[in-house]
């Protein structure tokens, strides 16, 4: 295949902008029925309306100059649980994709991010192997109706996080052993999507979509290397060396020996496993995580300053705490461009596949000013540091062939609502008030723009 151009684009999602929960035909996703603990914050329901407007929204992202758009489909749109495929739903991301391609937008398409159809969810979710082949179902239909027009598609968005998430919220465990049953099911479901994507669209590219979060030792005492060791290849290595490499990670494997959990390739996948290898990886950074080895008794919150980005815990393995030599933004996340260099590096040094920076922002209490105007300096000097970061590894050496922030509208943040805006385009509502929805460019778009006309002959 033809060397593609750098990717300048942005990110979303759909069950996080789309609304129209319950329009042409669409059914209810894990997130559109799971139980919310505070009800302050705006829920998916309307969302920011992208399933109406995305029109408006495609030609604000052209008029920044955009090359590139990483989106998903809702996989209740197009499919129910029993399998039977809904027309409207196809005809949306019809007009979806045309649309984006007349606006000289490549669309770089997640077959899943975090939205289960409820109703396997009530199945057993992941734990149910029903869900692998419903998964593989669902990605036929979409390579077979899509797969002239898409080119670029992601599989399962961030496994390694439902994976590590006590919660039901993304469909998936509720017991160690149905975490990694959970895993190992993801895992191989992907394979199919992999070897479908390559049967049906000879020309077509596709590549897993994890968040990566390199691990520092707090010290260089040698249980605190040890615990970095355990917690990088459970939180990052441990899903690329099963998409890239075919294997189950030999460190992965033993820490969970060491938990009574015996995880194999089993005989029947071997072969699916071992000839599916995806084209490229797709890569979510946000920050990076630090880690000390436990001592006896020691309480999970020791040494944490607060519960958001260092919240690890696997007793006589690892703990998160707060690295002192790092900031952290108005949401507590560590904020650490070196770390996306480091996490780049490193994930080249194992793979050595293209990578697609898919996921990259700040959330922030944006302001919109009584003359419409959205000052956003901070998420300009993130993104700032954060591209220079991603320059300096390739630099490097790393094969790094696109930049997609999140996000490129303001969306509705699971935890936080939409008080938390990543976006390059404000949305005008609120938690509790739809508002308007109108939106209105940031400063940060207008540097963007800036950033993609200077930038793209370089690349």
């Amino acid at each position: 295949m033809t060397q593609p151009p750098f990717f300048w684009g942005a990110s979303l999602s759909a069950h996080q902008t789309e609304g129209a929960v319950a329009v042409d035909g669409k059914q209810p996703s894990v997130q559109d029925t799971r139980q919310r603990t505070d009800h302050t914050i705006a829920d998916f329901t309307v969302a920011v309306d992208h399933y109406h407007r995305f029109k408006e929204d495609f030609r604000l992202l052209a008029e920044m100059g955009v090359n590139a758009l990483r989106l998903s489909f809702a996989w209740t749109r197009i499919m129910a649980a029993d399998g039977t495929i809904n027309p409207k739903g196809l005809a949306h991301y019809d007009d979806v994709i045309n649309t984006l391609l007349a606006l000289n937008i490549t669309p770089i398409v997640t077959t899943y991010h975090f939205d289960l159809p409820d109703a396997l969810q009530q199945a057993g979710g992941w734990h149910n192997p029903a869900t692998i082949n419903a998964y593989r179902q669902y990605t036929r239909v979409l390579f077979e109706h899509f797969g002239d027009r898409v080119k670029y598609w992601l599989t399962i968005n961030e496994p390694n996080i439902m994976l590590l998430a006590d919660t039901k919220i993304i469909g998936s465990h509720d017991t160690n052993e149905g975490r990694y049953r959970s895993f190992y099911n993801m895992m191989i479901a992907e394979k199919y999507a992999i070897q479908q994507c390559h049967a049906l669209i000879p020309d077509g590219q596709i590549g897993p979509v994890p968040n990566i979060s390199y691990v520092y030792p707090l010290t260089a005492r040698p249980e605190d290397v040890r615990a970095a060791l355990d917690f990088n290849a459970i939180r990052n290595w441990a899903y690329l060396d099963f998409s890239v490499k075919c294997q189950i990670n030999p460190v992965f494997k033993a820490h969970l020996a060491q938990l009574g959990i015996d995880l194999a390739i089993l005989p029947e996948h071997r072969a699916l496993v071992a000839d599916n290898r995806p084209d490229f990886i797709g890569f979510n950074y946000y920050t990076t995580a630090t880690v000390s080895f436990p001592q006896a008794g020691e309480a999970r919150a020791a040494g944490v300053s607060d519960q958001q980005s260092e919240d690890v815990y696997e007793p006589n393995f690892y703990k998160g705490v707060t690295n002192p030599y790092l900031k952290k933004n108005a949401f507590n996340w560590t904020v650490d461009p070196l770390g996306l260099q480091t996490s780049l590096e490193q994930t080249n040094d194992r793979y050595g596949l293209p990578i697609l920076v898919t996921e990259n922002g700040l959330g922030a209490y944006d302001e919109l000013t009584a003359d419409h105007q959205v000052h956003d300096d901070y998420r300009i000097d993130y993104l700032t540091q954060h591209l220079a970061a991603i320059d300096a590894a390739r630099a490097n050496g790393v094969p790094v062939q696109g930049y997609l922030p999140w996000s490129s509208i303001d969306l509705i943040s699971v935890h936080e609502g939409i008080r938390k805006r990543y976006g390059f385009i404000f949305v005008d509502r609120t938690d509790d008030d739809v508002k308007t929805m109108q939106r209105y460019p940031k400063d940060s778009y207008y540097w963007f723009k800036h950033v993609i006309e200077e930038r793209s002959h370089q690349s």
